[in-house]
């Protein structure tokens, strides 16, 4: 099967040759940083964790957002998303491999990653955070090569996939709940001291990553004989929309306890955030555009002339991704470090090259989402199933 990512028109290969080009320039910084250190990032005694670990965060709610396939195919039998199925496995697989690179980036001496597994701690949520995305990944290689090469051969799965496949539902919610653990579990972090930061992960990633499964199909239907279907796309973003509503719901949730209770270790950060602190507003900019696309996607969303007009959603559904990906992948994470515990401010902006090093790690995952749906395409294609 893999056969058929080496073949394609102009257009094919000239975009792999672009998301090959960004991932050597990126290799080459990181090697830069694997030399000299992390004093080439941003980063400081302050601000330990940056973009790297921002965009780890936002990719796991990525990779947990197949399950919104999955769960309503395989446990209800819902048919209309038959061909969304192993594409949003893929997606997945994409997204935890990101996941994996972003981590190791973050790290001074990336080969110490192995002692996670030389020395576990189980008393360490890093520990099972390892656990459950490394994990994940596996089940989905199993499960999309599983039943892909049943669908290839027209014949049913075997039997002892589906309970893989009942497994791989909570476990998704749980690689988010975890992520969501490693901050809310830090005392010394009051932005982090939530009760409501798993729920929300949950609603940013059954969100964004709906979204961008809404607009990758849409550009298939464009530039291939693919179609998934108007009714699949339309639960979509009935999901998407159920979810943003969620998402925003938590975050005016956590804005009135910080700003009712008055209690300024948990309101400065907001402070931070919308308005600035001190002449530091960085943030400031990206954090109300996030607001003013959360509001934009929802008006869009909630109205169902809008909704189901091809145009308009991917509006919405761009709107959703970038809403969220500026909230969690900007500001959340460099946020519960500013202010420090001591009220001090350290300023972080990512540096050109973390910038790089974190594009190849994007090309790379395109790369790899690329050539798993050529071969997904080209088989379905040959099948009939795309016509």
């Amino acid at each position: 099967m893999i056969e058929n990512a080496l073949r394609g028109d102009r257009r094919y290969w000239s975009w792999v040759a672009i998301l090959g080009a960004l991932i050597l320039i990126g290799v080459g910084y990181w090697f830069r940083q694997y030399n000299t250190g992390l004093t080439i990032t941003g980063l400081s005694r302050d601000v330990v964790w940056g973009f790297y670990i921002a965009q780890f965060t936002f990719l796991v709610g990525v990779a947990a957002s197949a399950v919104m396939v999955v769960l309503p195919y395989y446990l209800h039998n819902y048919k209309a998303f038959g061909k969304l199925t192993i594409l949003g496995e893929f997606l997945a697989i994409a997204a935890v491999i990101m996941c994996m690179m972003f981590i190791f980036v973050d790290m001074g001496q990336p080969f110490r990653i192995a002692n996670v597994f030389l020395h576990p701690s189980p008393n360490s949520m890093m520990f099972w955070d390892t656990v459950v995305i490394f994990g994940y990944l596996v089940l989905n290689v199993v499960i999309s090569r599983v039943t892909f090469t049943a669908e290839k051969k027209g014949i049913a799965p075997p039997s002892w996939i589906k309970p893989v496949i009942v497994l791989s539902i909570p476990w998704a919610v749980s690689i988010h709940t975890v992520t969501a653990f490693l901050y809310s579990g830090l005392a010394a972090r009051p932005f982090w001291l939530t009760a409501v930061m798993a729920p929300r992960f949950l609603a940013t990633a059954f969100s964004s990553g709906p979204a961008l499964l809404i607009l990758v199909m849409l550009l298939l239907r464009r530039i291939s004989s693919f179609d998934a279907g108007r009714e699949a796309i339309r639960k979509l973003a009935l999901i998407v929309m159920y979810a943003m509503s969620l998402n925003v719901f938590f975050l005016l949730m956590e804005i009135f306890t910080a700003a009712y209770s008055g209690m300024p270790e948990h309101l400065d950060h907001f402070k931070f955030l919308y308005f600035g602190i001190e002449g530091f507003n960085t943030l400031v900019p990206y954090m109300w555009t996030s607001a003013i696309l959360a509001v934009f996607s929802l008006i869009l969303l909630f109205n169902p002339k809008t909704r189901n007009h091809d145009g308009w959603l991917v509006w919405a559904s761009v709107a959703v991704f970038l809403s969220i990906w500026l909230d969690k992948g900007l500001g959340m994470v460099v946020t519960g470090f500013t202010p420090t515990p001591l009220g001090t401010i350290t300023p972080y902006s990512p540096t050109f090259p973390e910038i790089m090093i974190s594009l190849a790690i994007y090309a790379f995952g395109a790369l790899v989402v690329t050539f798993l749906y050529k071969v997904a395409l080209s088989v379905r294609a040959r099948l009939g199933d795309a016509h």
